[in-house]
């Protein structure tokens, strides 16, 4: 964490509540120039990642599977 993300943090929590809740709800806010850019970047990768499935360049998993394969991996990372 950098130095002035700190002194935010620290700013963040001298506010009262309200004003958190407040400041927490415009940093999450995206303007609509930002955010239709982010709808068209995630457009094209559910395009790809559709045409990957219908080609079978790639396979699905299940939900099961993948947190098995989740948690088997950071387990690995844990050791």
């Amino acid at each position: 964490m950098t130095p002035k993300l700190s002194a935010y943090i620290a700013a963040g929590k001298a506010l009262d509540a309200d004003e958190r809740e407040i400041a927490a709800l415009a940093l999450q806010q995206v303007d609509e120039a930002d955010q239709a850019a982010i709808d068209d970047a995630w457009g094209e990768v559910i395009d790809r990642r559709l045409d990957e499935l219908i080609s079978g360049k790639v396979e699905s998993v299940s939900g099961r599977e993948t947190i098995a394969i989740a948690r088997a991996r950071s387990a690995l990372r844990r050791r």
